[in-house]
């Protein structure tokens, strides 16, 4: 057990070198509830990397954890690629993104790894690109993605572009838990490694060619499109604003009117206090963009632009779009294209999570498509593609995407890319214009197919070590006492932590009720928070509301 005071009072000794720290080590040194959640646990390392509260302590985002973080992955990478090693850095627009950014290349350049680190922020995308294009051992993206401000983390990713799996997240983890947070790191001047040639910065050649490569994404031939609709476009603070309105500008959108209150970086996200274009609070400023311009189409990026998100316009209001909405939209686009263009590989493959809606399913069997199901997570879509890529059918890929509004149509990065995503959304929507068909009608004609999908998602909150606790003592609950939801029985419980088809495991249950209705039940890998995903397919969506409310309410009890 750790001696939480004890590591309090070492850390006001040895944590010097940021005022910020030894500022907050001071405030709380009376608060022993504070000091409890800043030292109880070292911040959690896993495929997801790091991400955490910034601040002071072991379970806090610093520059000490960032560096003890980065000693583990350098012993790690040493070990797995003794010849020149090397890898990709990029960071956004966070506080303290920079500074954790060049922390961690000074740790890597110390422990003899070449640095490749873009020379201002950058999407997530970018990052993957470029581990893969400058043939990297391992990659990092200093991002929190769409957290709040107080947040920030740290991404690691493996040669192929990857997010790292389950297996090198646990040797990584075992190379950072054999270290001291202050006596073990290597440290040095980033100045100095830039000169030495350890340090390198990535050239706007390979941003170019990125941005190329997603141009290629584009399965238009001889259509004809309306190029003059009228786009919103906001990066919410963070990275998109350089390569969205580029990439749409040179494919011919030159209608763009980007979000002035939003446009510039901005750790704070004074705006959107929660930068995630899921929510509407996030998107607010975009609509009122879009109502005063009489816009066609809002698109919004997160702050690590892996994510996107839109709004249409409606009758006489601007309607939101879910992930799963868009996702199907997409899919459906890109499989009737490719068939027209007879561009559908043989054999093809699409990959989604097992949160994302089954409608997709649904599209698929018309198409010829074969679904590939993966936990929550894009990097086991991504870990799909090379999969495929290792027995060279990585052309059967062609779409992956997952509820939370994550997409990519092509092999060339192997995590969501909100760039190939606002991109395919604005040539799908001026092609359906084009015909007189806007995406508010596309998608009724899809539900009138393929049946009315609902798709509803619930986060309860956890905070802090008692929160954790209880988190897990419910997911044990629901693992083995619960046999009914209210009065709907559980036919069928799947318990991902026991591995399923081939998939690792993960503390996520998926309950199948005799009413049709499916929910998964995960904790989340990055905040403190219990998420309830519930999923019906009934007549109308009236209905569907209705029994998901009941299902909720019987839910919300089980969590007490």
């Amino acid at each position: 057990m750790v001696d939480i005071r004890k590591e309090y009072e070492r850390w006001v000794k040895c944590a010097l070198e940021d005022p910020d720290l030894v500022e907050e080590l001071k405030d709380i040194s009376n608060d022993e509830k504070k000091i409890e959640d800043a030292f109880y646990r070292n911040l959690e390392f896993g495929t997801g990397g790091l991400r955490g509260v910034i601040g002071a302590g072991t379970n806090r985002m610093n520059i000490y954890m960032v560096r003890k973080a980065s000693q583990g992955l350098a012993n790690y990478v040493n070990k797995k690629f003794p010849n020149n090693p090397s890898i990709a850095v990029s960071f956004d627009s966070r506080i303290k993104s920079t500074l954790f950014a060049h922390i961690a290349s000074e740790v890597f350049a110390a422990n003899g790894i070449k640095v490749h680190i873009y020379k201002e922020l950058m999407p997530t995308p970018c990052l993957s690109y470029a581990v893969r294009e400058l043939n990297c051992s391992a990659g990092i993206m200093v991002t929190a993605s769409h957290n709040p401000s107080k947040y920030n983390g740290y991404k690691v990713y493996g040669s192929d572009g990857c997010q790292i799996t389950t297996q090198a997240a646990s040797d990584i983890l075992s190379e950072i838990n054999a270290l001291d947070v202050f006596d073990d790191p290597k440290l040095g001047d980033y100045d100095a490694f830039i000169k030495e040639g350890m340090i390198n910065i990535i050239s706007d050649d390979l941003y170019t060619k990125f941005i190329n490569r997603v141009k290629q994404e584009s399965l238009l031939v001889d259509e004809k499109l309306d190029k003059s609709v009228k786009i919103i476009y906001s990066p919410l603070h963070g990275t998109g604003l350089k390569p969205v309105t580029r990439i749409l500008k040179e494919s011919g959108f030159n209608n763009i009117i980007v979000v002035k209150e939003q446009e510039q970086p901005d750790g704070n996200f004074t705006t959107c206090p929660y930068p995630n274009p899921e929510i509407r609070e996030a998107m607010q400023e975009g609509i009122r963009y879009a109502e005063e311009n009489n816009a066609d189409l809002l698109i919004a990026t997160d702050p690590d632009a892996d994510r996107v998100g839109i709004a249409i316009k409606d009758g006489n209001e601007y309607r939101l779009l879910t992930g799963n909405q868009v996702g199907v939209l997409l899919f459906d686009y890109i499989c009737s294209l490719r068939i027209k263009h007879n561009k559908m590989p043989k054999d093809p493959i699409a990959v989604k999570t097992i949160v994302t809606t089954d409608m997709v399913k649904k599209i698929a069997e018309k198409y010829g498509v074969q679904i590939v199901e993966v936990l929550t997570g894009f990097k086991f879509i991504g870990e799909q593609i090379g999969l495929l890529e290792a027995k060279g059918e990585e052309e059967r890929y062609i779409f992956g995407f997952e509820e939370s509004y994550g997409y990519l149509s092509g092999g060339y990065v192997r995590d969501k890319d909100a760039v190939d995503g606002a991109f395919l959304i604005a040539e799908m929507f001026a092609y359906y214009k084009h015909q007189g068909i806007s995406l508010v009608s596309k998608l009724s004609e899809l539900y009138k197919e393929y049946g009315y999908f609902s798709n509803y998602l619930d986060s309860f909150e956890f905070e802090g070590s008692s929160g954790f606790n209880k988190m897990m003592s419910i997911m044990e609950k629901v693992r083995n006492q619960i046999t009914s939801i209210g009065k709907y029985k559980i036919v069928n419980k799947i318990d991902y932590e026991k591995g399923v088809n081939g998939l690792p495991k993960s503390n996520v249950l998926k309950l199948f009720l005799d009413n049709g209705t499916s929910i998964v039940v995960r904790p989340s890998g990055t905040e403190p928070k219990l998420k309830i995903y519930t999923s019906i397919c009934g007549d109308n969506f009236e209905n569907n509301d209705k029994t998901y409310q009941e299902h909720i309410n019987d839910v919300k009890v089980l969590l007490k």
